[in-house]
């Protein structure tokens, strides 16, 4: 696992020491080498940087940037099964003189070109830059795993694994898209391609970015798509062989992923993701994995004691940390460093601390994200998939919401508030809108009110993950926009910034591309059945732990930052959220703000991710601007 860095300069205005510094700000994603690559031509300098954290072929044989022939590479991730593309590769009579997927990576790609990534069954973020051509090549994992931003303006490209990199050149142009700001209230986090800078991008996952230089033109091609493999008839298949098929690719994905130089373990929660994910990692060892599990004080939200009972089952070497209120505290300030962008999830905190402790142990641990999203874990799924039948039978529902909506002039107080929710389900003109009108943190038209600048109407009402029509019903299209929203724009960099930011390799078993493929083409009574989610994964997880183990209610990775920040959370209110600093700042109606605060202090149980959000952007405002 790795960095990258790189950028392009028209105007020769760049030097080395520009690059080292952008390398510098992510070193904590490759603490155990770094490289640079200068490219001094006419009209163009292009310079390339890496930093390394050794996983496979610790020698300096995997060392970056990488060359060969035409081609200089800088990657971040890993490329599971190079050991086959390798072998195809050596039947093309191409030699080898490391033990590393770097070099299998990029003489792929001398190969095939472009081509050479669907091969790829990995986590990555790939730049190519290719001399004789003088195009640069910018490649994404199916699944969004590894992070990959770009930025362009004013005869100046770069691009880098975090964003925090580009703060380090100075002509770097950190303007806020106001319109970014609005998603970000919205969802608690920014969708790609956007973040929250005007001129930066993210690169989608499953795209590949192509920059001719000597014409400046960038082309975007997707060369992946999950709605592609939504859209296929469903399997004809049995449960019975469904259920084979779904045990030999999880184990086949675990055992890609136990591939390493350096020791591996496994963050296990007790759920059935991470318990199925660890019980097929024991199985398939030969000493004892250690496992880690963070726990909370609080009973309401501790697992701790499933995942202790799971771990003494399997027999693996299990690690417990109990988190508190002043572990949070100690962590809150460090966020916006960590993050660089505004995200609202609050699980970071503990996953920072599970991340700390693993480091301790093992360089490489896996995670079993995805579950939820592929096989419809989440309650939510089946309360909003029977209220939108139950809603297909009300007429003029539409209408009836427009009414409420305009009705409604004041935001102010908690029934206007559930005012405004009823309205926007009732005007839901899909399943995806519905189920965004329970989730998401502030409504169009709080957002309008709240910010002083108001976004775009066309962005305001953007939303590229709703596109049910290329689903073939309401649960797909659900599954479809958690997978290509939530999961890739919040709990993936979220696993991703944590482990990094400990030096951790985390990898993801739960998406290999041959897994969710599979998982796109299940009959939707093999996910969702008799209001039981996950329902062929958790039958194949009794077969590896006793249903009586398993079997309780769901309790999600949340966490107690309520009870955390109960006796802190004032100040930090009244620190960032006062009326001379949000003045100053001129982004947001301070009227709105002191709404906001002044009913969530009479009434401790509303508004608080509402508050959240505001206090995390805030903090993150006082950072990096």
């Amino acid at each position: 696992m790795c960095g990258i860095v790189g950028l392009i300069d028209f105007k020769n205005k760049s030097d080395k020491d520009t690059l080292k510094n952008m390398l510098d700000t992510i070193h904590h994603r490759g603490p155990d080498d770094s490289g640079i690559e200068c490219i001094q031509k006419e009209n163009e300098q292009i310079t390339l940087g890496h930093r390394r954290l050794s996983i496979l072929d610790l020698s300096t044989k995997g060392h970056q940037p990488y060359k060969f022939e035409n081609l200089i590479m800088v990657y971040n991730g890993e490329v599971y099964n190079f050991q086959e593309i390798k072998k195809e590769l050596e039947l093309l009579n191409y030699t080898f003189s490391s033990h590393s997927d770097t070099e299998v990576i990029i003489k792929a790609y001398h190969a095939w070109g472009d081509k050479a990534i669907d091969k790829f069954n990995g986590m990555f973020a790939i730049a190519i830059y290719d001399r004789k051509k003088n195009v640069l090549k910018l490649i994404r994992d199916r699944a969004g795993v590894k992070p990959l931003y770009y930025y362009q303006k004013d005869e100046l490209f770069m691009f880098a694994s975090e964003l925090k990199a580009f703060h380090k050149h100075q002509l770097f142009d950190k303007q806020i898209s106001n319109d970014s700001l609005a998603k970000y209230l919205k969802y608690g986090s920014i969708p790609q391609p956007y973040t929250i800078f005007k001129y930066v991008k993210k690169l989608e996952n499953g795209h590949i970015l192509t920059f001719d230089l000597d014409t400046k033109n960038i082309i975007q091609q997707r060369y992946w798509n999950i709605y592609d493999f939504y859209q296929k008839e469903k399997l004809d298949i049995s449960e019975t062989e469904a259920m084979e098929r779904l045990d030999e690719l999880i184990n086949s994905s675990v055992k890609y992923r136990m591939i390493s130089d350096v020791p591996i373990g496994s963050f296990l929660s007790g759920g059935y993701d991470s318990s199925l994910v660890t019980a097929i990692m024991q199985k398939n060892s030969n000493t004892k994995v250690k496992t880690f599990t963070i726990g909370f004080d609080n009973p309401k939200y501790n697992e701790a004691n499933h995942a202790k009972e799971v771990a003494n089952y399997l027999g693996t070497d299990h690690i417990e940390y109990t988190c508190t209120s002043k572990d949070a505290l100690e962590i809150l300030p460090q966020l916006v460093d960590i993050l660089d962008e505004p995200m609202a999830d609050t699980s970071i905190i503990p996953t920072l601390i599970v991340s700390k402790i693993t480091k301790e142990k093992v360089t490489v641990s896996l995670s079993a994200d995805g579950g939820d999203e592929l096989f419809a874990g989440y309650d939510a799924y089946k309360k909003v998939v029977g209220l939108s039948n139950k809603l297909k039978h009300v007429p003029f529902k539409s209408s009836f919401g427009s009414l409420l909506n305009s009705l409604n002039t004041n935001s102010s107080n908690k029934l206007s508030r559930k005012i405004s929710r009823v309205s926007s389900i009732l005007m839901a003109k899909s399943i995806v809108e519905l189920y965004d009108s329970f989730s998401n943190t502030f409504l169009d038209v709080h957002i309008d009110k709240l910010l002083i600048k108001k976004p775009f109407k066309e962005f305001k009402k953007l939303d590229i993950y709703n596109t049910p029509s290329l689903t073939q019903n309401d649960l797909d299209a659900l599954l479809a926009k958690d997978f290509q929203s939530t999961h890739i724009d919040q709990l993936l960099v979220k696993v991703d910034r944590a482990t990094m930011h400990h030096s951790l390799e985390g990898r993801e078993p739960l998406l290999d591309y041959r897994l969710i493929e599979f998982a796109t083409q299940l009959p939707q009574n093999l996910k969702l059945r008799d209001d039981t989610g996950k329902y062929l994964l958790k039958k194949l997880t009794h077969q590896y732990i006793p249903k009586e183990i398993m079997d309780r209610p769901k309790m999600g990775f949340s966490v107690p930052i309520q009870d955390w920040f109960k006796n802190d959370f004032k100040k930090l209110v009244e620190d960032y959220l006062n009326e001379a600093r949000i003045n100053r700042q001129g982004i947001f109606d301070f009227i709105e703000i002191k709404k906001i605060t002044s009913n969530y202090f009479m009434d401790k149980n509303i508004n608080f991710k509402q508050l959240w959000n505001l206090l995390l952007f805030q903090m993150w405002y006082e950072k990096w601007n």
